[in-house]
């Protein structure tokens, strides 16, 4: 092999580098720094948060893995796109908790100089409405380009919460997803109605009946909401509170029992009660709403579909009282607070702002 001479290095040297010479011979200066910074304002920026403080509740993921991506205002995973670039970027993101949820996937756009917040949502598996404790779980976030080049990975742990657990946020603010413990297509509901149309004149649960008058309507409705009443009472319905929560939201949480386990077990605290009525009621199509005072709840029913006047139980009594007691205890009790104290939640305007009840519990 021939030896190399300087003057051969020296054009190799010139040849494979990118810094060319002057006009005047000189090698000239690169702004290196420029250069650097330019291409790190190129790079996409993501952030991730998860659940309430790391707090998935079961009604909540419900709730949003049923809304469309870009109406949700609530997300299991929320993924926040900054991008510094001069360009619209693009990018697909996934979302799964594995082992409890499918995947979420979302092409998304993010226009030059901004940042953008995504809503994910995924839909869990029954396994999650079959949990009754705190469970940990990790929420597993994959984002490429669109020719599925590699551009984020990461990784959140979550808390989920059990099944019953329900969270009242500081000022009842989310009061309105009590609605998602009113299941009434559940079979034990309907076993219910099945043993209470047995103590109704003619062995009827109607409902209401368009061809009566207000006046008709609200007897029916008195006669079945006893009927109702009494069938839980020979089912031995009685007062066990069992609403503890752990976790960081605790504080403004509380459990639950969903009208199948209260059936199952015979026990129910105001709550509990007042769900479990509610969901016989809105199985006959009336209409129920469920009354929160401090430290106490109630569950009324409208008398007539003609009128505005509720009748309202005290389903905490149950197992102690009459109907007609009940009734009375809960009407005087409420006239005793000012309106600023009492949220009335209806179960039909719950409906309408999409909040379903929670997959059923076998």
């Amino acid at each position: 092999m021939t030896p190399l001479t300087k003057s051969t290095i020296a054009i190799i040297v010139l040849a494979l580098s990118p810094i060319g010479l002057s006009a005047g011979g000189d090698y000239e200066k690169p702004d290196l720094p420029h250069s650097i910074h330019a291409v790190r304002r190129m790079e996409p920026t993501f952030s991730v948060t998860a659940g309430i403080h790391g707090d998935v509740f079961p009604a909540f993921a419900n709730y949003a893995s049923l809304q469309n991506p870009d109406q949700r205002n609530w997300s299991v995973v929320s993924v926040k796109a900054s991008n510094s670039s001069s360009s619209e970027q693009r990018y697909r993101i996934s979302v799964r908790v594995p082992g409890w949820s499918d995947e979420e996937i979302q092409v998304v756009s993010v226009a030059a100089a901004s940042s953008h917040s995504f809503s994910f949502a995924p839909s869990f598996f029954p396994r999650l409405y079959s949990n009754h404790e705190i469970a940990a779980a990790t929420a597993q976030i994959k984002i490429t380009d669109l020719a599925g080049n590699p551009v984020y990975h990461s990784t959140v742990p979550l808390r989920l919460r059990a099944v019953e657990d329900m969270l009242w946020g500081a000022h009842f603010e989310y009061a309105n997803f009590i609605a998602s413990w009113v299941t009434p297509h559940d079979p034990r509901v309907e076993e219910v109605l099945s043993k209470a149309k047995e103590l109704m004149p003619g062995r009827r649960l109607p409902g209401y009946e368009d061809w009566k008058d207000a006046a008709g309507q609200e007897i029916e409705t008195l006669l079945q909401a006893k009927a109702i009443y009494l069938a839980l009472q020979r089912q031995r319905l009685s007062y066990v509170k069992s609403s503890l929560t752990f976790g960081a939201n605790a504080g403004i949480s509380e459990r639950i029992r969903t009208p199948r386990e209260s059936i199952r077990e015979s026990s129910a605290n105001c709550i509990d009660g007042s769900v479990l009525f509610a969901s016989a009621f809105e199985n006959l199509a009336m209409d129920p709403v469920i009354v929160l005072v401090p430290g106490h709840a109630y569950v009324g029913v409208k008398l007539s579909d003609k009128a505005d006047d509720y009748l309202y139980i005290d389903s905490s009594l149950t197992g102690r009282v009459s109907f007609d007691a009940a009734v009375n205890i809960a009407q005087r009790a409420l006239a005793k607070y000012q309106a600023s104290q009492v949220d009335r939640i209806s179960i039909h305007d719950a409906r309408q702002a999409g909040i379903y009840p929670m997959p059923e519990l076998q």
